[in-house]
């Protein structure tokens, strides 16, 4: 009697993605620092803000802020045609989004540009866009897609390039910084993998006392230890000041009428290309 055979699966879609970023990342030299964070106190205000924004959304925009202050934070190492580190004028963010393909979770990564210069309101309703608009209506998504039905050492060579010759480009088709959690499934990343600088991780929030263990995995060959230990520190800070000030600024602000439908695909672009002004508002503090 024949025993049955399984089947074989052709790594495409999200897996040949996560593939090619796996096989990227690997070969940078990335380390770890943790620090517990309280953030019960914006707890309240996040749940009764009108659009009650993702703890992702509002981390994102902490960091964001920091790295708008500390130039360190937006720069890549890069390789060819000799080692080099580029400096982004802003920050960037490319956040892991599970979504389905043919019937199968996936991750996808959604790039919000200049989360420091954005609402909390439109960080969380481009998010939503991300989560819930069909796959190839996201630009991001379906570029991923087609991009994974490459030949793999086509593909392996354009990562390559994009990483390691254009610190522009890089930065606009990866961003400057990752951020993954599982923390709403009660699950803590140990050491998340990245070609990018930096990727920030928070596990689950403790419903009573508001703490949280909060990750920053860094390239050592553009940053140190204890650079990175002090940003941890004005990323606490940063929740716990601007963010809670614009969290109960929203607590008191009108639900927004829903957009026309003839307009909602522009509102809905800008939030992914947001205007960017020629010059910062104020320099960045030199580290």
């Amino acid at each position: 009697m024949h025993e049955p055979k399984g089947r074989y699966l052709s790594p495409t879609g999200p897996r040949g993605f996560i593939g090619d970023l796996v096989h990227f990342a690997h070969k940078i030299p990335s380390a770890p620092v943790s620090r517990a964070f309280d953030v019960s106190a914006l707890a309240g205000p996040r749940t009764r803000h009108p659009l009650r924004p993702s703890w992702s959304c509002l981390f994102m925009k902490a960091y964001a802020l920091v790295g708008a202050e500390h130039s360190p934070l937006r720069r890549s190492y890069l390789e060819f045609p000799w080692p080099r580190i580029y400096e982004h004028p802003w920050m960037n963010c490319a956040l892991a989004i599970e979504r389905q393909y043919l019937g199968e979770d996936g991750v996808f990564v959604g790039l919000f540009r200049a989360p420091e210069r954005q609402t909390l309101a439109q960080l969380q309703e481009a998010l939503l866009q991300y989560k819930n608009l069909p796959l190839e209506e996201v630009g991001f998504f379906r570029q991923a897609l087609r991009f994974s039905r490459v030949p793999r050492p086509v593909r392996r060579f354009l990562w390559w390039s994009t990483l390691n010759i254009s610190g522009f480009k890089r930065c606009k088709r990866f961003g400057t910084f990752g951020l993954s959690t599982y923390g709403a499934l009660g699950a803590e990343q140990i050491h998340p993998i990245s070609p990018l600088t930096t990727t920030l991780t928070f596990g689950p929030i403790d419903p009573v006392q508001g703490r949280v263990m909060v990750k920053l995995i860094y390239d050592h060959r553009v940053l140190d230890g204890a650079f990175v230990a002090r940003r941890l520190r004005d990323i606490e800070e940063a929740l716990n000041g601007p963010i809670l000030r614009e969290l109960l600024d929203g607590e008191v602000a009108p639900v927004p009428a829903p957009a026309p439908a003839a307009t909602a695909a522009v509102a809905v672009d800008s939030l992914w290309r947001p205007h960017l002004p020629a010059a910062p508002a104020r320099a960045p503090r030199a580290d």
